[in-house]
């Protein structure tokens, strides 16, 4: 084999402000998530069907940050009962996001 097929090229996915924004679609602000940023991790909602590097490169391009890392986890629904019948909560995507050292994102302020 030879060096050019060896190597692959890696391609970003190419995303519109509109793709990032269903891509992206809260902040987790709780105890636990506003703790991971002291370690520089931020915590947000996604599309289900979003996937790492889609997540990267929206929060790249929404915030301006570098990113280091992404993980992710579903949190399954729970099944509920509402005035005596039973429900089921949607299922959520939680992303765990790593940022560069020395960057932050402030939740505080809204995206302009």
């Amino acid at each position: 084999m030879s060096d050019t097929e060896t190597k692959v090229a890696k391609r970003k996915p190419q995303l519109s402000r509109e793709a990032m924004y269903q891509i992206i679609r809260s902040p987790v602000i709780t105890e636990k998530a506003t703790m991971l940023t002291e370690r520089g991790q931020i915590v947000f909602r996604v599309s289900l069907e979003a996937t790492k590097p889609e997540i990267k490169a929206a929060v790249e391009g929404l915030f301006g940050v570098t990113v280091l890392g992404v993980n992710t986890l579903v949190q399954k629904g729970k099944t509920k009962r509402f005035r005596g019948r039973p429900g089921v909560r949607s299922d959520v995507k939680k992303a765990f996001v790593t940022l560069a050292e020395g960057q932050t994102i402030d939740l505080t302020t809204g995206l302009a």
